[in-house]
């Protein structure tokens, strides 16, 4: 069994993290049943977050009298000092423990440090002295944060973006992790579902000792298929290798990533599905991105104010926008039946 030691936490867990955002869209019973397998079979780390509407509450339903077999990490989104304690208690008792294993500021649009008026920091040490929090984390979307997290020596986790369409950017990261005895949990190693080849995902993971993955799950064939890597790791093939530069020359850099955080669109776009619609309807089976829902969705784009906030606020410097015309061109032109998919 693969293990990633998350730096100086001493945090020992499966190289399959969980990541608990998706069990927010099925029921109480269907969350616990999913989470309580994975468990079983193997998995000991859980990443969620107080944003992620239920998925604490649903966390806390299936470990109760397990605490000590497993590794609760969540996050706080709080900008004060106040929020802070009261994120914190809330997920607590959401996830019926009286501590968190890994606490995490969730992709703050600074880095908090001691002294800097915010009072967060400080509260999270009050937090980790009253031993309600084990150790401090912080995740995020902007090379800029996440390398001044780093540089400040103040944590022992970054939660950052990182998959086989890595730029030298991310990859620079990693590697500035590991030097510094950093804890690196990569989040959306399948790029919010455009990748779609779990192994290839996973065997190039797993060429980084110190990182580890944390898939997003919500489905038993999901969760079987990272199951299976437990006993069979996949290794770094040529076949592996050929997909993984495919998907590199078909993509490049120039996408939407969804990590959602230009929404909420002033429009009502649902911008971190439509400004990737082009990818989605050729890397999925089209007849669901076909269906009257998508169709209106994407037809709002014609409300576009073009304010540009998105493209302000996007973290991968996109222009947002664009991209949605684009998209918009090419879904009609798909509709119209003037594009072989």
């Amino acid at each position: 069994m693969q293990q990633v030691v998350l730096g100086k936490t001493g945090i020992a867990a499966h190289k399959n993290g969980f990541g608990a955002l998706p069990i927010q869209r099925i029921s109480m019973e269907a969350a616990v049943a999913l989470v309580r397998r994975a468990h079983q079979g193997g998995m000991n780390f859980f990443d969620t977050a107080r944003f992620y509407t239920d998925s604490e509450e649903k966390l806390g339903e299936a470990f109760a009298g397990m605490r000590d077999e497993i590794y609760l990490a969540t996050k706080t989104m709080a900008l004060t000092a106040e929020d802070f304690w009261q994120q914190l208690e809330e997920s607590l008792k959401a996830l019926k423990t009286d501590y968190v294993d890994l606490y995490q500021f969730h992709n703050p649009p600074f880095c908090p440090k001691p002294g800097d008026g915010s009072g967060l920091y400080e509260a999270m040490l009050e937090a980790k002295k009253q031993g309600k929090i084990r150790h401090i984390g912080i995740t995020n979307h902007r090379l800029k944060v996440a390398h001044e997290a780093i540089d400040s020596g103040l944590y022992e986790t970054l939660q950052f973006p990182f998959c086989y369409l890595a730029t030298e950017h991310e990859l620079e990261l990693v590697e500035k992790c590991r030097r510094a005895n950093m804890g690196f949990i990569a989040m959306k190693g399948l790029s919010g579902g455009l990748l779609t080849n779990s192994a290839a995902a996973y065997a190039f993971l797993a060429q980084f000792e110190h990182v580890l993955p944390i898939w997003g799950i919500q489905r038993e064939n999901e969760l079987d298929e990272f199951l299976s890597y437990i006993d069979n790791p996949p290794s770094m093939t040529e076949e592996i290798k050929a997909e993984i530069a495919k998907d590199k020359a078909e993509l490049g850099s120039d996408f939407c990533r969804a990590c959602g955080y230009c929404m909420p669109c002033p429009a009502g776009i649902e911008i971190n599905t439509c400004a990737r619609m082009s990818q989605l309807i050729r890397r999925s089976p089209s007849e669901l991105q076909l269906t009257p829902e998508v169709q209106a969705k994407m037809k709002k784009i014609e409300e576009c104010k073009h304010c540009n906030a998105c493209k302000n606020k996007c973290p991968f410097g996109l222009d947002t926008p664009t991209l949605l015309e684009k998209n918009y061109a090419d879904y009609k032109e798909i509709l119209a039946g003037n594009v072989k998919l």
